[in-house]
């Protein structure tokens, strides 16, 4: 069965972005960028990897959900398909599209449970944190590419909602001399601590 990959830039203090919704603060340079653009190649919007000349490897990921926050980032420049290279959903209460190519859903939850059900590669979930808060019980895989960065306020990992805790397994952390660390989480069993 195919992944819901939660595969998102955060700070040391655990916010994908500053209070305004602005993310720059976090490196784009750096020894890093080489596994962005390789491994997780098929996270970079379709602008993204044109201008860098690389063609997506749809290896990992064949399909995108995001909030609407995350969508607007690339509709405020113009860009209404910011990942045409993969089946695009944008999760929203109040707002569709009219490009036929990004699909809209009011239920993140049963959109997500369904596509999961379907063959195909993992479920890239883009953001934000509201979005991640909600879909946390599908959630089988987070990746964090932790900046060196701390920001003291802004958008946590998982939003400011209330949510059942759910417990994921570290499998992988890799260090760069950027600073910045990739490091990976499984989903497993929620152990309750012994309170004996």
């Amino acid at each position: 069965m195919r992944e819901l990959v939660y595969y998102v830039a955060a700070s040391v203090d655990g916010y994908i972005a500053a209070p305004d919704g602005s993310f720059d603060v976090f490196p784009v340079e750096g020894d890093h960028m080489q596994v962005l653009f390789t491994e997780f190649a098929d996270a970079l919007p379709t602008h993204v990897l044109g201008g860098l000349g690389i063609e997506a490897p749809k290896n990992r990921f064949d399909t995108v959900i995001q909030g609407w926050n995350s969508y607007n980032v690339g509709l405020a420049l113009g860009i209404d398909s910011p990942y045409a290279h993969l089946n695009e959903y944008v999760a929203s209460r109040t707002r569709t599209s009219s490009n036929p190519a990004v699909t809209f859903t009011d239920d993140a939850l049963a959109t997500v449970r369904s596509l999961k059900e379907e063959d195909g590669l993992d479920i890239y979930l883009c953001g934000g944190g509201a979005l991640a808060g909600a879909l946390l019980p599908e959630i089988d895989r987070i990746i964090l590419k932790r900046n060196p960065v701390v920001l003291g306020a802004g958008i946590p990992l998982f939003g400011n909602t209330a949510f059942e805790p759910s417990g994921f397994q570290p499998v992988n952390s890799r260090a760069f001399e950027s600073g910045v660390v990739i490091e990976e989480y499984a989903r497993t069993p929620l152990v309750a601590a012994d309170a004996s």
